[in-house]
């Protein structure tokens, strides 16, 4: 009975035991379950990193955003980690699930810049860099990629001079004009590929902007990059399962600024009073203007991308097509192509493959691009297009613009691809070698015809037709080895190196072709040979081939001590074979340091400063934006001579001048700028003041005969001095709970000076820009001296009207004479200046809970516009034609001839609100199909203040060395569009 009862309780005690040891295994540790998804749009997250708040132990979530971890005794809190995402922190309850939503860190984005040849931190950026990155784009419907980032930058002058016509790009410039004969614009780097084709950007293919504004951020890109450069980098494939993301917009433009002409009611009312002699009112009652409006028009827009990848490689392939109808009929862009990118890892993920394609495919009707405008604006509005048998009314004086759309064709077909790849291989720690090779095509084809019963063929070429074609290929190759090598020594003395090759080569080529005489319409312009004019000599024919070559060598060094102190170097060495024998090659130099100000003993306890980084940097950059072969001879066609065998012969002789000493136009900037954060994060941006001098600048010059061979020489002699200011502030003013309002602010000013433009052998007293056109040869408005501001509008200076309505000006001497008495040399002077002294934009954003508003205005300021709609359409002398309504009333006492004085200058500047946006994220909680959706509304162009009362000041050049004439059609391509106010609807949808 013991035994048993032993037994028993041997077994009895034990079980207790086992239980009490499970029930503290159970009380030390427990299983938590959960789900990770992305907000907006309650995505699942892969790959977070799920971990014990103050141990290691964690885990990942799986491809459905879930996960499962053994939390230990006392655990409180687990902590969600993933990159580009806010890090969350959630206490552990008794339930034993944990879901959370992470939201994008847009600071931990931005935290990283696109810089020349690779990245970096950006509190460890010494030079003058701005990156926007997609969120912070505009969002009124890119016609160029450009367009994302108008007034979005300081010292970036983006202007888009043909408005809203969808066949026409952006002028784009940098911190002022940089030369007087080369090119301009900054270099334009697409994921590594040089000179890339914006045409192969779409608005939603686009992860960021980067900028390098200042010579030693830019430096690194040599004789590219004196007019600064602009980084683009494309969208990729993330870790986690296949995403789909669609993308669309519609958008309906409509006439908002139209100048102000006489009605058909009122023209045909002062024909009648007499106030119009020399006219008929034919009766009729047409706006022939408003003819010409596509009040149907409508613009779309639709990407299709699928992304996704795992721990070895990513991919992202998107497709879109583009329909851009402009405000005037016959004015349209269709285009559709698509962008893959293809990144993997191998050998151990030592090797990374990265590989890039893109295609275009657009179609342009570009028959109409604003300057057909002038002839109907003039036109007399009391006529009919039409003769009373329902036939085209033509006249030799004028063009029937209406009969031109429905008579004439001009088209554009044009196809652009790129493909580019690159191999790093990780050769030792700290090591790698990469291999970067692009090639980049572009081939278009210009097609216009007018019909034997055009205007055009009627009055030009006999009533038989006239058709031209016009081909142009271009092949652009790139081929840069690059060495890297990293380096921490004790997590003080932190040092990145690289080293690299750069080689390019471009060749284009082209043919063209035009003739008439044909016998029908049929053909149009793809069988020119059916002309009768070939046979006559009489029809058109050329062609062209050029290329040239540019190499490097170059090197940056970066160095770091902790986050405190940091410096920079570059080297590139260049060679072009543009340039003369005896200065093939540059040596483009540049250092910049940084002090972080915050990380110094002194600043320890000013707990208000998050970031204050005093940066300094002195770069040279150089010009190769000339044409080819320009420091050679070439040899040109002369005429057709009998020679003695009685044979007709083409003669060739030369054309330019060789100049071997030709070299490279050379910038030296210094930069100093303080970038600054306050009150954790409220209150961040950065100002930068900068200096530079341009030398060596190319400029053709009268050559002495002999011993050149003809009156022409191409010479560096100039120079060119900048300086300028510049301030980011991006503020958050409401931070709460629901609610979020931001602003962000640029400003910028700059002044540039002619300072030096002739030498011992090459002299010039000035240089003239800006020819005015028009009626009355009034000659160029823009004339700069040597030591004087550019853009300086240089003329007569209006002193009144006599008793009969003739021009009065001044003299040097203060006394009144007519224009035929006037000295230009003594008697003219600076009248106004055409570049804007103030650049500002300012966006106001607002967040409340699921709706979002975004408000930007932009303007120009502090400038003069010569108003040449009132010069030409503002006076009495242009009657019979239809006139401005000011020629009856400001300028009802003028009647004497067409004259350029600062009788018709005025103040150009203007703020404007462009772009007004109102969206909604559609919250799709626990949706397996949508994972987020956006609807949004934009409205563009909305309203501009402004003082000047010719066209839209907007569209008027600010750019370049002939800024501020406002015109409808000039040699120079001044051809405002018409202004528009856009609307438009959008859809952002991802499954």
């Amino acid at each position: 009975m013991k035994r048993g009862f032993s037994f028993l309780s041997r077994v009895c005690l034990h079980s207790l035991w086992m239980l009490l040891l499970s029930l503290v295994a159970v009380s030390q540790s427990r299983t938590i379950t959960g789900k990770v998804t992305e907000t907006p749009g309650n995505t699942p997250l892969p790959g977070v990193t799920v971990q014990v708040k103050g141990s290691t132990k964690g885990t990942q979530t799986g491809p459905d955003g879930t996960y499962k971890l053994e939390v230990p005794q006392g655990a409180t809190s687990l902590v969600f980690t993933f990159v580009g995402y806010k890090r969350e922190e959630l206490l552990i309850t008794a339930s034993g699930t944990a879901n959370v939503s992470l939201s994008a860190d847009v600071t931990a984005l931005k935290d990283v810049v696109v810089v020349g040849y690779g990245t970096q931190k950006k509190s460890e950026v010494t030079s003058a860099v701005t990156s926007i990155t997609a969120e912070d784009f505009r969002q009124s419907g890119a016609r160029n990629a450009l367009d994302l980032v108008q007034g979005k930058v300081a010292g970036l002058q983006i202007s888009r001079l043909g408005g809203t016509n969808p066949n026409t790009g952006v002028a784009i410039q940098l911190r002022g004009v940089t030369s007087l004969t080369g090119s301009q614009q900054p270099l334009v780097v697409i994921d590594g590929i040089p000179n890339g084709n914006l045409d192969l950007l779409q608005q939603d293919d686009i992860e960021s902007i980067s900028v390098l504004k200042d010579g030693s951020a830019a430096a690194i890109y040599g004789t590219q990059a004196n007019g600064g450069v602009i980084l683009v980098t494309t969208k990729r494939g993330k870790k986690g399962p296949a995403r789909v993301d669609y993308n669309t917009y519609f958008r309906k433009e409509y006439v908002q600024r139209r100048p102000d002409f006489l009605s058909a009611d009122e023209f045909a009312a002062k024909i009648a009073s007499g106030e119009i002699p020399n006219a008929t009112d034919k009766g009729h009652r047409t706006d022939f203007v408003d003819l010409l409006v596509d009040h149907g028009n409508l613009s779309q827009y639709h990407n299709l991308a699928v992304s996704g990848g795992n721990e070895s490689s990513s991919y992202r392939a998107s497709m879109y097509y583009q329909n851009l109808e402009g405000i005037l009929k016959e004015n349209e862009r269709r285009q559709y192509g698509g962008r893959i990118s293809i990144n993997s890892k191998g050998l151990n993920d030592r090797l990374t493959t990265q590989i890039n394609l893109a295609t275009n495919f657009n179609k342009a009707n570009r028959l109409t691009d604003g300057g057909n405008l002038a002839g109907y604006y003039a036109f007399q509005p009391t006529y009919s297009p039409y003769n009373a048998d329902g036939s085209w009314y033509f006249e030799t004086t004028s063009t029937n613009e209406l009969a031109r759309l429905f008579q004439q064709t001009n088209m554009r077909q044009q196809q652009t691809s790129s493909g580019d790849a690159k191999l790093t291989l990780d050769l030792v720690k700290g090591l790698k070698a990469s291999l970067f090779g692009s090639l980049q095509r572009d081939s278009w084809t210009d097609g216009a015809y007018a019909d034997l019963a055009s205007e055009l063929s009627k009055e030009t070429y006999q009533g038989t037709g006239y058709a031209s074609q016009n081909n142009e290929m271009s092949n652009k190759y790139a081929l840069e080895p690059t060495v890297e090598y990293n380096i921490s020594i004790n997590n003080k003395h932190n040092i990145t190196a690289i080293g690299g090759y750069s080689y390019r080569y471009e060749v284009y080529q082209g043919f063209n072709a035009n003739n008439y005489g044909f016998v029908n319409d049929r053909f149009e312009e793809n069988n020119l040979n059916a002309g009768n004019q070939l046979k006559l000599g009489k029809a058109g024919m050329g062609s062209y081939k050029n290329d040239n070559t540019l190499v490097a060598f170059f090197g940056r060094v970066n160095y770091a001590f902790g986050t405190k102190y940091m410096v920079s170097a570059i080297l590139r060495r260049e060679g072009s074979s543009r340039f003369g024998a005896n200065n093939k090659w540059g040596n483009f130099p540049a250092i910049s340091a940084g002090w972080n100000l915050k990380e110094e003993s002194f600043l320890h306890d000013a707990s208000f400063i998050d970031q204050l980084k005093l940066r300094a940097g002195y770069g040279v950059t150089g010009n190769s934006g000339i044409n080819n072969y320009s420091s050679l001879v070439t040899m040109g066609t002369g005429g057709n001579y009998i020679n003695p065998d009685g044979v007709w012969r083409q003669t060739y002789g030369p054309n330019k001048n060789p100049n071997p000493d030709l070299k490279w136009e050379k910038k030296a900037e210094l930069n100093v700028g303080i970038d600054y954060g306050f009150f954790r994060g409220r209150l961040t941006g950065s100002v930068d003041v900068f200096t530079r001098k341009t030398s060596d600048v190319l400029e053709s010059f009268t050559a002495q005969l002999p011993p050149f061979v003809t009156d022409n020489v191409y010479a560096n002699v100039g120079t060119l001095k900048s300086n300028g200011f510049e301030l980011t502030i991006n503020s958050t003013n409401v931070d709460m709970k629901d609610f979020r309002w931001t602003t962000d602010v640029a400003f910028s000013t700059a002044t540039t000076k002619l300072a030096k433009f002739s030498s011992s052998l090459y002299k010039a007293t000035y240089k003239e820009y800006g020819g005015i056109g028009g009626f009355g040869a009034l000659g160029n408005a823009i004339r700069t001296y040597e030591g004087g501001k550019l853009g300086n509008f240089y003329g007569k200076r209006f002193a009144g009207f006599t008793e009969d309505g003739l021009w009065q000006f001044y003299k040097k001497d203060g006394t009144k004479a007519s224009a035929d008495q006037l000295n230009s040399a003594t008697d003219f002077a600076v009248i106004g200046n055409a570049i804007p002294k103030y650049y500002l934009s300012v966006t106001n954003s607002f967040k409340y809970k699921n709706w979002d508003l975004r408000v930007f205005m932009r303007g120009r300021l502090g400038y003069d516009v010569l108003n040449t709609m009132e010069m030409f359409y503002g006076t009495k002398k242009q009657l019979p034609n239809n006139v401005l309504h000011s020629a009856f009333t400001k300028h009802a006492q003028l009647k004497d001839g067409y004259q350029y004085s600062d009788y018709y200058i005025e103040k150009g500047g203007y703020m404007k609100l462009d772009e007004v946006t109102i969206g909604y994220n559609v919250p799709f909680n626990g949706n397996k199909y949508i994972h987020n959706m956006r609807i949004y509304f934009t409205g563009g162009n909305l309203a501009t203040i402004t003082g000047y009362s010719g066209n839209d000041p907007d569209f008027i050049k600010d750019t370049g060395l002939n800024p501020g004439i406002d015109a409808l059609n000039n040699s120079d391509n001044r051809t405002p569009y018409m202004s528009t106010r856009s609307f438009m609807f959008g859809l952002n949808v991802g499954f």
